[in-house]
């Protein structure tokens, strides 16, 4: 069921989801999903789980990546919005949060998962964690901000129609718009 939810997330977008069409992908009848998902709203909110998980796992392989901090975030950055334009229709689906279980446990782990990679290394790993909207909080938000605007960006069509546009623009313009969190001093 979720593979087929995924191909028509994919094809059709937020928009356009139908559990119909995602049982019909499946092979199973109308009302099958229902033995697994509650309801739509469910079975997003499972969808959205696992892109959250496959986020973090991609900020995760980042910080691993390089050695100093600033390039830590620089990856994570690059692995942010990579991860939006390999999967425009699972990014648009995790921020819509009207149609999703917000209290749905697996979802709060993995987008917390997600944004602590970015914090630990923001703010330092042995920081204490805090509210979001606590004041310490404004260097991690900032972060998060810029990769995620460059993203809604490029996916709205800022930098040009289509995911080639996009992806030109996150390989040329996205390394001097991370070099600006250091420039400002942000995270020094």
């Amino acid at each position: 069921m979720l593979a087929s939810a995924q191909q028509v997330l994919a094809e059709k977008g937020v928009e356009g989801f139908s559990l119909r069409e995602t049982a019909r992908r499946a092979g199973v009848s109308a009302a099958a999903p229902k033995h697994h998902f509650a309801d739509t709203r469910a079975l997003l909110t499972s969808l959205a789980s696992m892109a959250f998980r496959e986020l973090a796992n991609r900020l995760e392989a980042a910080d691993r990546s390089a050695r100093s901090r600033q390039n830590c975030i620089r990856a994570q950055g690059v692995a942010y919005v990579r991860f939006a334009l390999d999967n425009p229709s699972l990014f648009d689906l995790m921020w819509r949060a009207t149609l999703l279980d917000l209290d749905n446990a697996d979802l709060i782990f993995e987008k917390e998962r997600s944004f602590a990679v970015l914090d630990r290394r923001v703010r330092g790993r042995q920081t204490e964690p805090v509210s979001h909207t606590d004041p310490a909080m404004a260097p991690t938000i900032a972060c998060w901000s810029l990769v995620h605007g460059f993203a809604r960006m490029a996916l709205d069509g800022a930098f040009g129609v289509g995911l080639k546009m996009a992806r030109e623009a996150a390989k040329t313009l996205l390394p001097d718009v991370l070099d600006l969190l250091v420039t400002r001093d942000l995270l020094s």
